[in-house]
């Protein structure tokens, strides 16, 4: 590990240096690139160099522990040995953990999609509770939500809706989120009082970049057309809702939460790259192994992952066993524990693996 550590530090040197250059500078795509990989081996070196002071300190202390030195130096030396080894090792620690391959994805804006599943009307409404719950832990986050797509219920509720969210490591965040959701309440038309139990499917894409998906303008058929719902007479009566089917697959993506068609056609571009991109990353996961299904995390979206009990208030993860009793401020997007505890425990899984 040490040895892979010192050629980190190398290119980390060489990186640093590619910044100062007046050529990389004026490529502002070069520059993003490299300011990039600099920026994510930063707390990597940072934390090397912590070790490499610590085990310079400890080589100092070891020199006065020779047995001519003075008695009550010498035990003092020890203590100060004792506290320096007990640092190194907890600084290798966290090494092992930031040299643990990384999802390659997790810097990435994501494209949420929360889908009504079984319970009719009340999935809707828990659909439009999921949306709430994740654009107000976005917010916390300091990232940006902007609705795609939306189909509403006449009670408030989602049959569908797409939105997107944007900021640095957003898909390491929300990649979690990714399966079955079921909530356990009392649905408020029910005038017996009896808990039903309804579901929504909830799927976590990362963005994907112009780079990662070549789509031929040939292949796509491009529809426009007045937007449906709320909106105001405008949005009702220009046509600048839109609807793209990629021909080859038989997808069908569309949007009309912008005024302008150019802008709606712009982020259904955005939405059909990103489920291509994730359909040739499953497909290339599947033809890999079976080993991104077995770690928390991957969210396979026929799984039930999570239970909201609103009587106990409760939310429970099937996934590592977590449950809160704290259901209230989850849905008010204090969501952040639980994601801590999904990536401990996908960190953890990697450690047993390497």
């Amino acid at each position: 590990m040490l040895q892979k550590l010192k050629e980190a530090e190398a290119k980390y040197q060489h990186l640093e240096a590619s910044l100062a250059d007046p050529a990389v500078a004026s490529d502002p795509a070069r520059f993003v690139a490299v300011m990039k990989e600099y920026r994510a081996l930063t707390p990597v070196i940072e934390k090397y160099r912590d070790y490499r002071k610590t085990e310079q300190e400890a080589a100092e202390i070891r020199e006065l522990l020779e047995p001519e030195s003075d008695p009550e130096l010498r035990q003092l030396a020890s203590d100060e040995l004792k506290t320096a080894k007990e640092r190194s090792e907890a600084l290798l620690q966290e090494l092992t953990i930031l040299l643990l391959p990384r999802d390659p994805n997790d810097e990435k804006n994501v494209i949420v999609e929360i889908r009504a599943g079984a319970g009719g009307e009340e999935a809707a409404l828990f659909a439009a509770v999921l949306y709430r719950m994740y654009t107000m832990y976005a917010a916390t986050q300091g990232y940006r939500c902007s609705l795609l797509n939306e189909n509403p219920t006449e009670l408030g509720g989602y049959r569908q809706l797409a939105f997107q969210i944007e900021g640095e490591g957003a898909y390491s965040r929300f990649k979690f989120e990714s399966g079955v959701h079921r909530v356990q309440r009392v649905p408020e038309t029910e005038s017996q009082g009896r808990i039903q139990t309804s579901t929504a499917t909830v799927a976590v894409l990362p963005e994907a970049d112009e780079v990662s998906v070549e789509i031929n303008p040939a292949d796509l058929i491009f529809e426009s057309c007045k937007s449906s719902g709320a909106g105001g007479q405008h949005i009702n009566k220009t046509e600048s809702a839109v609807r793209l089917t990629h021909k080859p697959t038989g997808i069908v993506v569309e949007c009309q939460e912008e005024r302008s068609q150019f802008k709606n056609k712009d982020k259904a571009l955005k939405m059909l790259r990103t489920i291509l991109y994730d359909q040739a990353c499953r497909e290339q996961n599947d033809a890999i192994a079976s080993d991104r299904r077995q770690q928390v995390g991957t969210g396979d979206r026929s799984e039930r992952i999570r239970t909201y009990n609103y009587r106990e208030n409760r939310v429970s993860d099937h996934r590592i066993g977590l449950t809160l009793y704290t259901l209230d401020t989850f849905l008010n997007g204090d969501i952040g524990a639980m994601i801590d505890a999904l990536a401990t425990a996908e960190t953890a899984e990697k450690l047993k693996q390497q």
